[in-house]
């Protein structure tokens, strides 16, 4: 399974980005997606993950309200969009793909497919 991150970038306080994950695989619709993201000397953290179906979703506290998950079956893509963001949202975001587990999970060691990051700089 290969999967794309794409949609970073440099955004002032206050502003939206949306980040698209491509996923290379005829069997899409097996996969959970997560995304997550690593901060200069942070470990890796959970941000959103959606169920192969599309039925059940989670975020982190500290991204609830701001970010939406979803994804769309037709181009193979999981979306992120995030709204609202914050100085602290800045980090490398990447995508993974599992397919074991009923609905999704937010941590790292349950993915065995892992995209290239994408930057998000959020800075005035």
């Amino acid at each position: 399974v290969q999967l794309q991150a794409s949609g970073g970038g440099l955004v002032q306080p206050g502003g939206s980005l949306r980040l698209s994950c491509e996923v290379s695989e005829f069997t899409y619709d097996y996969y959970n997606i997560g995304w997550f993201r690593q901060a200069p000397g942070r470990e890796r953290e959970g941000v959103s993950c959606i169920s192969k179906r599309g039925d059940k979703q989670d975020y982190v506290d500290s991204v609830k309200g701001r970010f939406t998950i979803s994804r769309d079956g037709a181009k193979k893509s999981v979306y992120l969009q995030m709204n609202s963001l914050k100085p602290e949202d800045t980090a490398v975001y990447y995508c993974a793909a599992e397919k074991f587990i009923t609905g999704c999970s937010l941590s790292r060691h349950s993915y065995a497919y892992w995209g290239q990051g994408t930057q998000v700089t959020v800075s005035s």
